[in-house]
């Protein structure tokens, strides 16, 4: 009965992400921080004559078509970093 219990599907949690999934996860990591600092540096209040600052965001949520696992992975790597809270930033 042990065997029904565990789904065919589903990955196990001792299971690590592939290195192909790892890839695709932090280049929609980085594409999503590229569009929200976009997003921020473009808002209304940034006059044309402005001193021209960037973005002030440091750390966003990552992208929900990942499991959690794949950002801790990341953050084991070195690529990114926990900000706290579900967020997370680029590492160092």
């Amino acid at each position: 009965m042990s065997e029904v219990s565990q789904g065919a599907g589903q990955a196990s949690p001792a299971e690590a992400p592939s290195p192909e999934t790892l890839k695709a996860a932090y280049k929609a990591f980085k594409k999503r921080l590229k569009l929200t600092r976009l997003d921020d540096a473009s808002r209304l209040g940034h006059g044309p004559m402005s001193s021209g600052q960037g973005s002030s965001i440091a750390g966003i949520t990552p992208p929900d078509q990942y499991p959690r696992a794949v950002w801790e992975k990341l953050v084991e790597q070195g690529k990114l970093r926990d900000a706290g809270h579900g967020m997370y930033s680029l590492g160092q």
